[in-house]
């Protein structure tokens, strides 16, 4: 799922709820970074963590 991630998408971060919906700024290989509303800016290793993607997201 995280190759389909691209700048702009929203997403969440299943083994972090209380981080929030974060919005995708970068995507270069497995290292996806995320702009999130309760833990700021944060580096995620896709090849350990799925996020998962939040649709309907106005």
């Amino acid at each position: 799922m995280n190759e389909i991630l691209e700048p702009g998408m929203i997403v969440r971060h299943p083994g972090a709820p209380d981080w929030g919906t974060g919005q995708v700024q970068s995507r270069i290989g497995d290292k996806i970074t995320v702009n999130f509303a309760n833990a700021g800016k944060q580096v995620v290793d896709g090849r350990h963590v799925r996020l998962e993607l939040v649709t309907g997201h106005s």
